[in-house]
């Protein structure tokens, strides 16, 4: 086999000098260049490099090493064991092949534990006497850097064992809850500083603060009667405040004075009743096919817990199988970190263009390169308003941090600042429409947003609306999505959204868009019409929405359809009757009154009404046992659609909204449940299959 090339040498030499810069930006510097999915793909290459020409590795090879040399700021702390990295499977099937290996060497497939992968900075802690002895980051896996004085602000890191063996060397993972990590941001972003990437980096940065400096300087000062200035005390506080955010979560066991358990679920238990913070969600699986339920499980819920993940860790669980397994340089083969797809990626911002609504609202949105984030190729993301580009410090040209969480759309968090360039340049927002010319201004005095007041025929608000109409939120109309609204509107065939319902065979005869050889309907132009006479049936609250009235969403809409029935009975509400409504208050109220004051709006719904879409709900007859019930439905369901089962609960007096609170009284839950699901079973929801319903005094569908 030939050896190595002068362009593999290269290369290697490449990888390695960029993944230990990134190395040092992420462990030391806490300010990282490169997002994970970028260090992961260096990292895999080298690791292919490697194995395909095993001359080129190292003994300091980044893939022999634990990355994170501690610091000079920090006295060091020598791990009484150490602390080693976890080798990745990216997907199932790699999971699989792990699996294998593991089974090959055990001569059996062991019960493995399974646990979530905490975005945080992982951290040693070593208890005397059950007192906290150090609080230690990981640094190299040997030695870390001594942040125990900070451990005093951390409310999440006991400083006192109950009942522990006198040594007790666990590991765990320091890490912000998600709306303290946001919150943090914001802060940043008000100080003109880079947002932090992800939960982790913040969690580092401010783990490894020098407080203890930071204090005896401004003591030192005052006792010498030098003034100190505000902004220093402020900067200590604000870090002070900072570390009583974070938050700990115990993943591990080093080293034990006395008997060991016998596998670290029972380490675990062990760990807990000391008083030390472990993690509910910790399961044991019997095979590999409970742990890859889990794997599938914590991804769909991923968004509905309190701390980011970047994916699932399994371990065997027994501790002797562990230690027949051992480890690599700088991984233990007994375990493996499963990752979910990156949601924090990083791309160039190559230009903000705006984007004109359908109730008129201007919205800068980011162009980028397009880069792949959470499974999608995502080259455009929003950006709010124009204070919302001021306040995120984002210029265009700027290397960004992108996020997209499920199926939210992408938003970039902020500029990496240390790659500027001089060469960028600030957005400025048109004072004029994109689309029709007519000067932008807002709505009202005082609001954020800037709005093209040409309601009635700028070309973007009418195809926005024309979009919505047939959306799944609004009359969810198949065949009325983007291109055809445009057709629509380019080729005549409708002047606004009044004119859908008239629409017939010979209309759409005169578009190109909708025929082939000019006088033959294509199939979809077929069921548009069909789904158009589908959609004069949907309930009276599913039209409200289609109506593009600003700030009527469905738990609005809904509410409205409740207390009224009938849309002449809402357009005859004065203000104050539309705003007692429960779910609708005086803004929406006023939204409501003033949109049916414009002739052209009450014009729409007239012809609606002759074309004949339904106007009023019917009223059901006899008892109503779910009055004063809020429900909410989420996941697939078998016997009934979304919306036929919301308009029956809703005639048996139900309250159905989108989201669970603590004022839900039911969770009808279906295939595929997701983030409500794990929401509900947290605040203790009660929650009910399909075939339950009855519970309710609903009958099955016929």
């Amino acid at each position: 086999m030939a050896g190595p090339t002068q362009a593999d040498r290269d290369r290697w030499q490449d990888l390695v000098a960029r993944i230990e810069k990134a190395r040092t930006e992420y462990y030391q510097k806490d300010a990282p260049t490169l997002s994970d999915a970028e260090y992961d793909e260096l990292f895999t290459e080298l690791q292919s490099l490697e194995a395909a020409l095993p001359e080129l590795q190292k003994a300091d090879s980044p893939t022999q090493t634990v990355g994170g040399d501690r610091s000079e700021m920090f006295e060091p702390v020598e791990h009484l064991e150490r602390m080693m990295s976890l080798d990745n499977a990216f997907g199932l099937e790699e999971f699989s092949a792990w699996v294998a290996r593991v089974e090959k060497d055990l001569g059996t497939v062991p019960a493995l534990l399974c646990e979530l992968k905490i975005d945080g900075l992982a951290v040693d802690l070593v208890y005397r006497n059950g007192h906290l002895a150090t609080l230690a980051t990981r640094g190299d896996g040997r030695v870390g850097e001594d942040v125990t004085y900070n451990a005093r602000f951390i409310p999440g890191i006991p400083t006192v064992l109950t009942g522990a063996p006198a040594l007790v060397e666990v590991r765990g993972e320091v890490y912000f809850p998600v709306a303290e990590f946001n919150d943090l941001n914001e802060q940043m972003l008000e100080l003109g500083r880079s947002p932090f990437a992800n939960p982790r980096n913040a969690g580092a940065g401010t783990l490894r603060q020098r407080v203890d400096r930071r204090q005896a300087e401004i003591a030192a000062r005052e006792q010498s009667g030098r003034k100190v200035s505000d902004k220093a005390k402020a900067e200590l506080q604000r870090g002070i405040d900072a570390l009583g955010r974070l938050r700990l979560i115990v993943h591990g066991l080093g080293r034990l004075d006395g008997q060991r358990p016998t596998t670290l679920s029972q380490a675990y238990e062990a760990m807990s009743q000391w008083g030390l913070p472990t993690s509910a969600r910790v399961q044991v699986a019997a095979t590999p096919a409970e742990a890859q339920a889990y794997v599938t499980t914590y991804e769909a819920r991923r968004h509905s817990l309190d701390h980011e993940i970047d994916g699932v860790v399994i371990k065997v669980d027994e501790l002797a199988l562990q230690a027949r397994l051992g480890a690599t340089s700088r991984a233990p083969r007994w375990a493996i970190a499963v990752k979910y797809p990156p949601e924090v990626v990083r791309t160039r911002l190559l230009d903000i263009a705006v984007n004109v609504g359908r109730t008129g609202r201007v919205t800068p949105f980011a162009v980028m390169q397009p880069v792949r984030v959470s499974g999608t190729t995502v080259s455009m993301a929003t950006l709010h308003n124009a204070q919302e580009v001021e306040r995120k410090g984002v210029l265009i040209g700027d290397m960004v941090f992108l996020r997209k969480a499920g199926e939210i759309i992408p938003e970039v968090i902020g500029p990496v600042v240390e790659q500027r360039t001089g060469d960028e340049r600030a957005f400025v927002m048109p004072t004029h429409c994109p689309s029709c010319g007519t000067l932008l201004a807002p709505a009202k005095e005082g609001d954020v947003d800037i709005r093209c007041p040409n309601a009635r025929s700028c070309p973007s608000q009418l195809r926005e609306r024309l979009n919505h109409v047939g959306s799944r939120g609004a009359l969810d109309i198949e065949g009325l999505g983007w291109k055809a609204s445009t057709a629509l509107l380019d080729d005549h065939l409708v002047h606004d959204e009044g004119d859908l319902f008239d629409l017939d065979e010979a209309a759409l005869l005169r578009s190109r868009f909708f025929t082939r050889s000019g006088d033959e309907l294509t199939e979809n132009a077929r069921v548009l019409l069909d789904h158009l006479e589908q959609a004069k049936t949907r309930p009276l609250w599913r039209v409200l929405v289609a109506l593009s009235i600003r700030h009527v969403g469905p738990t609005a809409a809904q509410a409205l359809a409740r207390e009224f029935v009938t849309m002449d009975a809402i357009r005859a509400a004065t203000t104050d009757e539309l705003g007692s409504v429960d779910g609708v208050g005086p803004t929406i109220a006023t939204a409501l009154h003033e949109w049916f004051a414009v002739d052209w709006h009450a014009a729409v719904v007239d012809k609606w009404a002759r074309a004949g879409v339904r106007m009023a709900d019917e009223v059901a007859q006899g008892p109503r046992p779910l009055a004063g019930k809020t429900l909410v439905i989420t996941g697939t369901l078998a016997q009934w659609s979304r919306d036929g089962l919301t308009e029956r609960l809703q005639q048996l007096g139900a309250k159905v909204t989108g989201s669970v609170s603590k004022k839900t009284d039911y969770l009808i839950a279906g295939e595929n449940a997701g983030s409500k699901y794990a929401k509900a079973q947290s605040l203790g929801v009660p929650i009910l299959t399909e075939d339950r319903l009855g519970e309710l005094g609903v009958a099955a569908p016929d």
